[in-house]
């Protein structure tokens, strides 16, 4: 009894503590100017982004999803590049050599960039593994997508896109 009472107060003590950091963060999301790569200390070369709709994925190696995602994500950098569009993915990996093995394997066409000190994130403060943020020309967040649902999203993110570059 003694034992149970013991780990629900370091449960709970745990879980104040992380509502306290997620609080001290910033929280990106529909609406809000969305900070510039170059402001942090990023691993890679970002993109020129200035007049043009971005997306922004925020993935981690790890992340089943973010593999699923990304073959969608240079898609749209394929269909949509030239059109306007910049793509970007920042990696939240700690470690530089599964950020490294991860982008090998899935060998896209557009810029990935290494946020392994969580600068970027931490003032993000992405909701889920992969969360992207497609971005207007003035560099606004206008659309945000939690997670990847495969079809779901990519038609979501033609919709979204296309909808931004007639802007």
């Amino acid at each position: 009894m003694k034992m149970n009472y013991q780990m629900k107060s370091l449960i709970a003590a745990l879980t104040l503590g992380a509502a306290v950091i997620t609080g001290a963060m910033a929280d990106i999301k529909v609406g809000d100017s969305f900070p510039a790569l170059s402001a942090f200390s990023l691993q890679g070369k970002a993109p020129s982004t200035k007049g043009k709709v971005v997306l922004v994925d925020v993935f981690a190696s790890w992340c089943k999803p973010c593999k699923k995602a990304f073959p969608v994500i240079d898609e749209m950098h394929q269909t949509y590049g030239a059109k306007g569009l910049a793509v970007v993915a920042v990696s939240v990996d700690e470690n530089a050599k599964d950020y490294a093995k991860f982008v090998a394997k899935q060998k896209p066409g557009f810029a990935t960039l290494l946020d392994s000190e969580h600068k970027f994130a931490k003032v993000v403060n992405p909701p889920s593994m992969p969360t992207s943020y497609i971005i207007d020309k003035k560099g606004k967040v206008r659309f945000l997508h939690k997670g990847f649902k495969g079809k779901k999203t990519r038609a979501a993110y033609i919709k979204e896109i296309e909808a931004l570059l007639r802007e």
